[in-house]
């Protein structure tokens, strides 16, 4: 029986294999998927970026492993093909790890996809894994050939991904800076510091602007009470219009009146909206330094979603989550000690749109209506030019991929889809981004 289950594992002779990645096609509005696969160390890492076949690098140089394109097959199937001669294979590779991507969907779209591996020379079939349990996945680790007792075994893993193949890779070790990101380093290096001014030369100060008054957040509490009434934030309003201000259609989400809620720490919050389905905006304000957390939960309090995290100082930041328009909306604030907050919750209508250049502090949310781009981005890093910068692609029915993203300060490129989509930014610090292509293509860019 070479039909096997997620998790088992059979023994294989060791002769070449072919080895299919099989869906199911609808025609052009179909998922596109593709082949990849790593040849993974006794470390669990692989040694380089030779070491990954996939779509832009269709053959490693020392063992035998070929991505040889997709055919169509009967019963309106497509199959992607691999080539793998065990004989082959360097000594130092322990593993031959095989994965699917889907950039433009999920595989929970993707219609009957399993993995098939047939003898090279007879024909007859070896192993069969049929995926039976994706949802919000972008990549999946669907098997993996691996060495045992002087011969060879497959595994079904069937392990999913949500940050699509870039995010299964970097599990395995991989990273390759993108090749505009390291120009835009080596240029920004050979920018000299500002010197500093001489202890001996009284340099003039400047006179100090004259700070702005604060003005409170007309906001309630909801919990407790403290004593002497509601604890509103002092600090200027949260500054987003409440107009329409993008052309994302009313799937996206519903429109309602823009909501707002203050606490201290760890507190429920319950707006007793009734929504239909889609994405919901939350604005967040929190002052001071600290980790704060909010989280969508269950009808049994239980905690589902992450909407938005982050450490900021002072922060001011947006995030989304998609509702399913049966449950009531329950959310969870969750600040260190008793840090004063803010949430308010809006509209997506009210996302300011990217269709230019924009910049930003820490986590956003844009919507984005236009055609498929290209992105050029700078990430300035936190206080010691460290830190995430990332952007998540979400559409209609709450289903999103990774874009692209770095760690630390610097730039880089990337693409999005034709919209509608929401762009979902994470960032420890300043950034912008601009539609327009960059000076160097990425590695992950499909050529």
């Amino acid at each position: 029986m070479t039909q096997i289950i997620k998790g088992g594992n059979l023994p294989l002779s060791g002769e070449p294999m072919r080895v299919a990645v099989v869906r199911r096609s609808d025609g052009p509005g179909a998922p596109e998927v593709d082949a990849a696969a790593l040849l993974v160390g006794v470390d669990g890492k692989v040694r380089g970026r030779e070491d990954l076949v996939f779509y832009n690098q269709s053959a490693h140089a020392g063992s035998g492993v070929r991505l040889t394109g997709n055919v169509l097959v009967e019963g309106g199937a497509v199959a992607d093909w691999l080539e793998i001669d065990p004989g082959r294979v360097e000594p130092a590779v322990e593993r031959i790890v095989v994965a699917a991507s889907c950039d433009d969907a999920t595989f929970g779209e993707v219609e009957d996809l399993y993995l098939r591996a047939v003898s090279a020379i007879t024909g007859e079939q070896l192993a069969l894994y049929a995926v039976e349990d994706a949802t919000t996945e972008t990549a999946i680790l669907l098997s993996e050939f691996y060495r045992r007792a002087g011969g060879w075994k497959f595994r079904a893993v069937g392990q999913g991904y949500d940050s699509g193949l870039p995010g299964l890779a970097e599990d395995f070790g991989f990273a390759v800076p993108d090749a505009a990101v390291e120009a835009a380093e080596a240029e920004e290096a050979e920018v000299p510091e500002r010197p500093e001014v001489p202890a001996q030369v009284s340099a003039p100060a400047p006179a100090p602007a004259p700070a702005p008054a604060p003005v409170p957040l007309a906001v309630g509490v909801v919990g407790k009470e403290y004593g002497h009434g509601p604890a509103p934030l002092t600090a200027p309003p949260l500054g987003v219009p409440l107009a329409r201000c993008n052309d994302l259609p009313e799937e996206m989400g519903p429109e309602f009146p823009a909501v707002e809620f203050s606490g201290r720490g760890k507190e429920e919050v319950a707006p007793g909206l009734t929504l239909p389905k889609g994405f919901v905006v939350v604005d967040v304000l929190r002052k001071g330094d600290g980790y704060i957390e909010v989280i969508t939960l269950t009808v049994r309090g239980r905690r589902w979603r992450e909407v938005l995290g982050s450490a900021l100082p002072d922060l001011r930041g947006v995030g989304v989550f998609h509702h399913d328009g049966r449950t009531p909306l329950r959310l969870r604030v969750d600040a260190p000690g008793m840090a004063a907050w803010t949430i308010r919750l809006r509209p997506v209508s009210t996302l300011r749109t990217f269709d230019g250049p924009v910049e930003g502090h820490g986590p956003d949310v844009l919507a984005h209506t236009g055609d498929e781009t290209d992105v050029r981005f700078r990430f300035r890093g936190d206080e010691d030019k460290e830190g995430y910068f990332g952007v998540n692609v979400h559409r209609r029915g709450g289903h999103w991929q990774h874009s692209f993203s770095r760690r630390d300060r610097g730039r880089g490129g990337g693409s999005i889809p034709r919209g509608p989509r929401l762009l979902v930014v994470e960032a420890d610090g300043a950034w912008s981004m601009e539609p327009g292509a960059s000076r160097l293509t990425s590695f992950w860019t499909r050529r």
